[in-house]
């Protein structure tokens, strides 16, 4: 890795490690404690899903497989990092990498899940209730204040200079396994091939990915989060859509592609490209100040133009999205904030930290802020052919051309994502 990253990373930690104690001087704490989390065995069996730690414990440590670990911050010392790290000859214990910013915190390596030792006024933050099953109890503090963990969310919605260099090492890995998606249904792939062939070009194992990839041939590219891998190439390929990702060091790409295939109608390849073209301007449209949900809205204006320009809808566009039309065809949000997590906190909160929720017409929003420099979001307008959303149309006046709809409907749908930071300037497509 190199040292200009070291560099940020020990940069964005000093920067943390600044708002954590502005934070303790304001609610009269003597420390925060960070628990990394820890997984529970599937019922009535001794094998375990796979972890992720704790978002706030993994902004700081970038360890996001460490269980029973603890980060605490006190308003002077070093901070301390309790890393559990058995002696085991049945799993590989953790160890710290050779990298700069170990030299930031005292680190003790545990041999036992622990509970750290804490006196005074003490905040826990992560899920210190699932230790109350476990044979270590809870440390003494109050457990995840609904404000002070709010302004934590708030810390993690502007990234930092090395927080946006993971994000776009992770685009770049991501890409790699896009092309290979693509080659192999080319190749007339099965789902699962094209999920393996993904996968190893974008050097990962299927239980690291950032979110389950959705590899939707046909009719399961309109399931938008399409869960099944079928292993057999069906007869006809109509479409592929590929919504995966990748992380680095924490951090997640959310990418997603459609490709039309040798059986699809005309039209499906057309609309493909004007879906890339909506996507690219609402990105150009992206700056500080602008509201999320001005973007959102003006997705559903593009798209209604889309739908009367290529001959789905017989009538005008303002019909077309005041109606609800554009709805049916795209019942997501135009994106999400993107971090640690795919979803990223924060998304649905003023800066202040009060509730600003998705307006009724579009629940499925899951931001709804003004864009400012260091937010990192999705842009992923759709365009699908889904029975249960387009059914209901067919009993009303709407003038849709449902004889191109029943055409189109083999190929389930189209989505478009890149992962977009604001800056200064406008913006910065992480997604190469």
């Amino acid at each position: 890795m190199s040292e200009t990253l070291h560099r940020l990373q020990q940069a964005h930690i000093h920067q943390l490690l600044g708002a954590y104690r502005t934070l303790m001087q304001q609610h009269g704490l003597d420390a925060i404690a960070l628990y990394s989390g820890h997984a529970l065995p599937h019922y009535g069996d001794d094998q375990y899903p796979e972890f992720q730690a704790a978002g706030h414990f993994v902004h700081l440590v970038p360890l996001s497989e460490a269980q029973h670990s603890w980060l605490i911050i006190t308003p002077a010392e070093r901070p301390r990092l309790m890393l559990y790290a058995p002696t085991d000859f049945w799993h590989l214990s953790p160890e710290l990498p050779d990298e700069p910013w170990v030299s930031e915190f005292n680190i003790e390596l545990v041999n036992e899940a622990a509970t750290p030792s804490l006196s005074g006024r003490i905040a826990l933050i992560g899920d210190v209730e699932g230790l109350q099953e476990s044979p270590v109890a809870p440390p003494h503090g109050d457990a995840n204040s609904p404000t002070l963990v709010g302004a934590l969310d708030e810390l993690r919605m502007y990234k930092s200079a090395y927080e946006i260099s993971c994000l776009r090492e992770a685009n770049r890995l991501a890409k790699a396994g896009h092309e290979a998606a693509q080659a192999a249904f080319a190749g007339a792939s099965s789902e699962l091939d094209i999920q393996l062939a993904y996968l190893g070009a974008s050097r990962q194992r299927e239980s690291h990915v950032p979110y389950d990839n959705i590899i939707g041939l046909n009719q399961h590219a309109g399931v938008l989060h399409y869960q099944h891998y079928d292993i057999h190439t069906p007869g006809e390929r109509h479409s592929l859509l590929v919504d995966a990702g990748r992380r680095f060091r924490g951090y997640c790409a959310d990418i997603t592609r459609t490709w039309a295939g040798p059986d699809a109608p005309a039209p499906f390849s057309e609309l493909i490209d004007a879906m890339h073209a909506l996507k690219d301007h609402l990105i150009d449209d992206m700056a500080p100040g602008v509201d999320y949900l001005d973007l959102h809205l003006a997705m559903h204006r593009r798209l209604g133009a889309i739908l009367v320009e290529h001959d789905l809808y017989h009538g005008t566009v303002d019909a077309c999205v005041e109606s609800g039309v554009t709805r049916a065809f795209c019942p997501h949000g135009v994106g999400h904030s993107l971090g640690i997590q795919v979803h990223d906190v924060a998304g649905l909160k003023a800066p202040d930290g009060t509730p600003a929720p998705a307006p009724a017409d579009h629940p499925a929003l899951r931001l709804t802020r003004k864009l400012t420099p260091g937010m990192v979001v999705t842009i992923e307008p759709g365009l699908y052919f889904i029975p249960m959303l387009l059914d209901p149309l067919r009993d009303t006046d709407a003038p849709i051309n449902w004889a191109l709809v029943d055409q189109l409907m083999p190929c389930g749908g189209i989505r478009i994502e890149d992962n977009v930071a604001v800056t200064e300037q406008g913006f910065d497509n992480l997604t190469p």
